[in-house]
This record gives structure tokens, sequence and C-alpha cells, in this order.
């Protein structure tokens, strides 16, 4: 008895776990094949819902029909909380698509809103204004995208000037090289933290309801084996399965898609270690789940309850700056979001996990309270 080891009864409960995992048709689907399906298929086709991300110059004109026009694209989503030179660093790393600046050539006039243009043709008095814009050569897609909407409303604006005077909107353009966005580089990362999520949740919450039910942990109370062991076991075998699909899932990405890791095994090592935190906090889901449910049965609807709104409203398939406004905070106060975030920042910017300390101080927050309600709701039997 003053032999037993807690720590190789640990290892034996991980090499248990894990076997059973990987016997599992259920856990590889859901947690390995579904975002690879997802992978393969919006790789090839793009993506769904476009928001085009324009950052605001200090000083621009918010008073003529272009801003205007901008403001009510439902696809043009304007910023202006970040000074010139985060705007050309971000610009140069694709993180906004564009920068736009607005000018009035001489005294300052306010001008009729732009649905009243046929109504309202400008005067001659009227001072032409210029438009200066900076494009990210890294997303042409989008690119493309706000250059039809300005084209199209500074042609309105010069269409219903008076014959014989200038042109009262003069366009001027200027592209920023940067590394290019593909769509792999949005979806990839959302695809990753759902399945960490699925792996996390459901995975943890199924088998620690099954051990209680079928008695196992029970049968473990008459060894000297501790309870730590027994979660840590569990726990090791998630996070080894996990990390083993997360290196599957960036390999397939980075060879088959073009998926951006800049600086290459130093990228995806930062990775890795945020899906290991970003999996621990899941799997305090899963335990919470696992001492409320009172059967099988009920596991997925309460696991459900967790994943889909993150699932959804977290960026997994489309830039959460397309949602409502008032969506939005809903979206940003997810756990999800904020590691789907870090991971975009580390894998196509080239972030080291020092500069992500943001999402990372919020998805601390989220592991505090989450493990502050497991550890009240968790049963051993």
């Amino acid at each position: 008895m003053n032999n037993y080891s807690n720590t190789r009864a640990t290892l034996a409960i991980t090499k248990a776990s894990l076997r059973s995992i990987f016997r599992s048709p259920s856990a590889v689907v859901f947690s390995l094949l579904f975002p690879l399906i997802f992978i393969v298929i919006f790789a090839n086709v793009g993506g769904g819902a476009v928001s085009v991300d324009v950052g605001v110059a200090k000083g621009c004109d918010t008073t003529n029909f272009v801003y205007l026009a901008l403001k009510q694209s439902k696809i043009i989503n304007l910023i202006h909380n970040q000074d010139e030179a985060t705007m050309l660093k971000n610009l140069k790393k694709g993180s906004i698509d564009a920068v736009i600046n607005i000018k009035v050539n001489g005294s300052f006039t306010i001008y009729p809103p732009l649905s009243a243009l046929p109504q309202a043709p400008i005067a001659a008095n009227r001072s032409p204004f210029e438009v200066s814009t900076q494009y990210s050569a890294a997303s042409p897609d989008k690119v493309n995208i706000l250059k039809s909407v300005l084209n199209s409303t500074i042609y309105q604006i010069n269409t219903f000037a008076l014959s014989g005077m200038p042109k009262i909107v003069k366009l001027q353009e200027t592209v920023v090289k940067g590394r290019e966005y593909k769509y792999i580089d949005f979806i990839l990362p959302g695809q990753l933290g759902f399945s960490l999520l699925n792996i996390g949740v459901f995975g943890t919450a199924f088998v620690f309801l099954s051990l209680r039910q079928t008695l196992v942990i029970k049968r473990f109370f008459a060894t000297p084996v501790q309870r730590y062991s027994i979660v840590l076991g569990e726990m090791l075998a998630r996070v080894a399965f996990a990390l083993l699909g997360a290196i599957v899932i960036i390999g397939i990405g980075h060879y088959a898609f073009g998926f951006t890791l800049v600086h290459g095994a130093v990228t995806v090592l930062n990775m890795l270690l945020l899906a290991f935190i970003g999996l621990v906090i899941f799997m305090g889901f899963g335990f919470i789940i696992s001492g409320l449910a009172k059967n099988e049965t009920s596991v997925p609807p309460l696991s459900n309850i967790i994943t889909l709104p993150q699932f959804l409203l977290s960026g997994t398939f489309f830039s959460t700056s397309a949602f409502p406004k008032w969506l939005q905070p809903v979206s940003n106060a997810l756990p999800l979001t904020h590691l789907n975030n870090a991971m975009r920042k580390i894998a196509f910017e080239g972030a080291a996990l020092g500069d992500v300390t943001h999402q990372l101080l919020i998805l601390f927050i989220w592991g505090i309270v989450i493990y502050a309600v497991a550890v009240k709701s968790f049963k051993w039997e």
C-alpha cells in the first residue's frame, strides 16, 4: 500500500480514457470531422455574411453624402476609435480593409440628405470635397465591395450637380501592401474553437455522468486512488485528444488551403497553448452539466444551451462586426469570441500570447466563474 502511486493511477486513467475517446465514433465526428468538413466547404466557397471594416481618419468630414452613404450601408463597418498609426498598422495586417478621410475644399457646407439629391441638386456655389482612401492589399474582395459603394455614391452626387461646374467629389485612392487575408484565415480558428468547445462541454459532461451512473467512481473510492487523480486523468485524456485534433486541423488548413502561420512552428505552439487554455475553461462547463444532469438524455439539451449561442454568435463563420449593434455586446461577452479573436491574431498577425492579454483576461475571468459554479454543482455519486 505504501508503494501506491497516484501519479501512475492518473496516467492509467488518462490512457484508458483516451483509448475510449478514439473508440467513440461520435467524439471523432463532432470534434474533428465536422470542423474539417466546414473548413473544406468555406475555404472553397468563401464567406457568407460580409462586413467591410473601414477606419475613419481623425478630422474626417462626417456631414457629407459619401460618409452618410457608408454609414447607412449594412455591409460597411465604420471604425472611429483608432489613431492614425494604429489604423496604418492594422491596414498592413489586413485587420481593417480601408481607411477613409473626407475633406471639404473651402468653406464648410452642410448638404441635403442623400435621398433628396434628385429633388435638391447641388448649387454651383457649393464647395467640392475630396475623398482620400487607403486600401489594404490584404483584402482584395472587400476592397472591391467598398470601391463599388464609393463609386456608386460619388457618381450619384456628381450626376445631380449643375452642368458646367467641376465634379463635386474627387476620389483619391492608394493601396497599402500587406499579406493577403484569405477566408481560410478567418474560418479555421473559428472551427478550431468550435472543436474545443465540443470536446470540453459534451465530452466532459457525458463521461462524468456515465462514470457516476455506472458506479465506476464509487468503485474508485474503494481503492487508494485520490479524487483529483480521477478528474486529472480524464482531463489529460481530453487535452491530449483536443491538441492532436488541433494539430490535424491546423496542418490540413495550412498545407491544403494556405492557412497563414506567420511565424511557422512558433505560431502553431502559441495556438496550441491557447487551445489548452480554452479547453480547460470549456471543460468547466462540462463539469457543471454533469452535476446538473439527471440522466444521459438531459445532457444534450443542457449542453446545447451553452454551445449553440457561442457557435452562432462568437464569429465562427463570419465577423461579429456584421451582427446588429444590439447583439454585439452579447457576442463580445462570450468566451469563445475571445478565444477565436486571440487565435486569429496569433495566426495571421503573428501576435504572441503577450499581445492578446485582453482576450486572456476575459477567458481567465470566465474560468474563475465557471469553476466556482462547477465546484458547487459537481457530484461524485
